[in-house]
């Protein structure tokens, strides 16, 4: 079921009746994918269509995740992936890392289009006969990032710290359910008259815990404001330092991206 039928008409009922084909034709679809479940309990299952018909309280009883959207367009779907995670949780949601230039002719780097895609179920859809021997090296290491974090994005509580509707800066954080981990990520679109990045004050931590604060780069700015954090360095900071002082990064140019990791030190 990759979109609704066209030209429908059910002449042999009823005038009164005939708007009811279009519940009919739903339920038929569910009951397809009901048979198929019961037959293949293992198989995974994608809803995809034209638009928004893709998504919806009944289908999601029956499928495990949702294709967001046709445009996979890095900077385009940090938009979209905020609209979609008001209603729907980030596990559901499908989320493509794609060749570029893209839609809107852009072109932004691996890593950006790595940490968006993060933010929901991570894929990749890009012609890897194309990519070079760094592109694999990186690809690499975030899909081993992810791996770690990837229990937290799917099923933890999310915090939209900056929106991209509202300035160049985009942040959102993940918190567990047990609140032993935590991962930021953060994209800034453009920088202008080398203007710092905003600083990130994070939420949802316990005030009196203490983090260790991992980065997987060297954009993270050292508590005092001194250099930078080597990539791997992790800071132990207090929940309350991390929610009141908050994290300052190093994002510079255009479509720059960052991450780091909390975990609750015991």
């Amino acid at each position: 079921m990759n979109r609704h039928f066209g030209e429908p008409g059910w002449p042999e009922v009823p005038v009164a009746e005939q708007k009811e084909i279009w519940v009919k034709y739903t339920r038929n679809v569910y009951e397809i994918i009901d048979r198929l479940r019961a037959a293949h309990p293992q198989l995974e299952i994608e809803s995809c269509s034209g638009g928004g018909g893709r998504v919806d309280l009944g289908i999601l009883q029956r499928v495990n995740e949702v294709w967001t959207s046709d445009n996979t367009e890095a900077f385009d779907r940090l938009r979209i992936q905020e609209g979609f995670s008001m209603a729907y949780a980030p596990k559901i949601m499908s989320a493509w890392v794609t060749d570029v230039p893209n839609m809107n002719n852009r072109s932004t780097p691996l890593q950006f289009r790595f940490l968006v895609a993060m933010q929901g179920a991570l894929g990749i859809g890009a012609n890897l006969n194309k990519w070079s021997a760094e592109d694999f090296d990186l690809a690499a290491r975030m899909v081993t990032y992810y791996k770690s974090i990837r229990e937290t994005v799917q099923h933890g509580n999310l915090y939209r710290l900056y929106s991209p509707r509202q300035g160049e800066l985009t942040a959102n954080q993940y918190v567990s359910e047990d609140g032993k981990q935590a991962v930021l990520f953060a994209f800034l679109h453009s920088e202008q008259f080398v203007r710092p990045t905003p600083t990130i004050c994070l939420r949802g931590l316990e005030e009196s815990a203490r983090y260790r604060v991992k980065t997987i780069d060297n954009k993270l700015i050292n508590q005092g404001g001194v250099g930078r954090a080597p990539a791997g360095a992790a800071l132990i900071l207090s929940g309350a330092y991390l929610m009141h002082y908050g994290l300052n990064f190093a994002l510079t140019g255009d479509f720059d991206s960052t991450s780091v990791t909390l975990e609750k030190v015991e």
